[in-house]
């Protein structure tokens, strides 16, 4: 009787890990990521892109390697998609892979994010 006890319980145990496993490839499928390419040059930049990114529809994170300019962004599929996304970054004064930044959001930019300054 233990034995069989045992069994169930070890067996429960086997379905609930594989619903658990389940649940969390589906939350993961909802989300997508992209990688846009910029022109941010400082830490004030990278500050300026995630933080004004954060508040695009369905964005769940944010974050720019300071060393390639690469700028990475996890949404939720359905809700974006990369060209808004780059639209976005071009909103903000930096260029989006192709794009280029909007002329007067870049006017607005600290003399220190330009693009002709030497990062910093």
């Amino acid at each position: 009787m233990k034995t069989q006890f045992l069994t169930l319980i070890i067996l429960l145990a086997g379905f609930a890990l594989q619903a658990q496993e389940k649940s969390n490839s589906k939350k993961d499928s909802k989300y997508e990521t992209v990688e846009i390419q910029t022109s941010a040059i400082c830490g004030d930049c990278k500050e300026r892109l995630e933080h004004d990114l954060a508040f695009e529809k369905g964005v769940k994170s944010v974050e720019l390697d300071d060393e390639t300019k690469v700028l990475t962004i996890q949404y939720k599929k359905g809700k974006n998609n990369k060209e808004n996304l780059k639209k976005a970054v071009t909103k903000v004064g930096y260029d989006a892979d192709d794009l280029p930044a909007d002329p007067k959001a870049y006017d607005a930019l600290p003399q220190c994010c330009k693009k002709d300054n030497d990062p910093h």
